[in-house]
């Protein structure tokens, strides 16, 4: 019993995070939903916006097994971040910007692996003949998924900066729980706004270049904000703990 007490409180943070993204998801759905941006109604061949055109493929066992491997590549990006605040924990050593990014872009580029890997398998040979003749060569798609998975490693570095500076304020002695939760609040709003704006701009029948680069600049420069605002504040409670040790071991 005493066990189960102890492990209440990260349980229901948990469950308290989850939720939090849910009620931040849907609101984003919501507004997608009453811009136009997403399509809840059959659509005919013309005028098709080019997600619900790739969407429209996964029919069946196929749908089954792209949410399979969505789901696998949403786990290990939310792993990384949390393994890396784990580690600053347990390791008690620096969170630093760039080895946050580091590891973001690995994991984001895993992800991806491992989501090609699994959705390979769902398509037919003539769909993949299909796609495979409209797009560019390996070596273009190959630098493409690396850049891509850079664009994302700076929001996974973000939020495992952001892990990290909650466990450095709980150390400080705030609330643990109560850092994350507002956190996940507050991070997860910025992402569903910048989130929304992106994906109406790329769910489009004619994408509009440069505005989607322009949205992707704003993602990222967003992502670079919060990755070094949250690695100052990780360091905050550190630096002010320092005088405080020196004067007690000096007294």
């Amino acid at each position: 019993m005493d066990s189960m007490k102890q492990m209440a409180k990260p349980f229901f943070t948990l469950f308290g995070i989850a939720l939090i993204i849910a009620v931040i998801g849907r609101v984003g759905l919501a507004i997608m939903a009453a811009t136009g941006t997403l399509a809840f109604d059959y659509i005919s061949a013309s005028g098709v916006a080019i997600l619900d055109v790739i969407c429209s493929i996964l029919t069946g066992s196929a749908f089954v097994a792209f949410l399979f491997a969505a789901g696998l590549a949403l786990c290990l990006s939310t792993a990384g971040p949390v393994l890396y605040g784990y580690l600053f924990a347990k390791k008690g050593g620096p969170a630093r910007p760039l080895t946050a990014f580091l590891w973001g872009w690995a994991t984001a580029l895993m992800a991806i692996v491992c989501l090609l890997i699994v959705v390979s398998g769902i398509l037919s040979a003539v769909q993949v003949g299909s796609m495979s003749s409209k797009l560019p060569g390996a070596p273009v798609l190959v630098l493409a998924l690396v850049v891509f998975a850079a664009f994302l490693g700076t929001l996974l570095g973000a939020a495992s900066m952001v892990v990290c500076a909650c466990i450095a304020r709980a150390r400080a002695g705030h609330g643990l729980s109560a850092q994350l939760l507002a956190a996940t609040a507050l991070c997860g709003a910025v992402v569903m706004v910048l989130t929304v704006g992106t994906f109406a701009t790329l769910n489009s029948v004619a994408i509009n270049t440069t505005a989607l680069l322009a949205w992707f600049a704003v993602d990222m420069a967003v992502n670079l904000v919060v990755l070094f605002a949250a690695a100052r504040m990780a360091r905050a409670p550190r630096a002010a703990a320092a005088p405080a040790k020196a004067k007690a071991t000096a007294a």
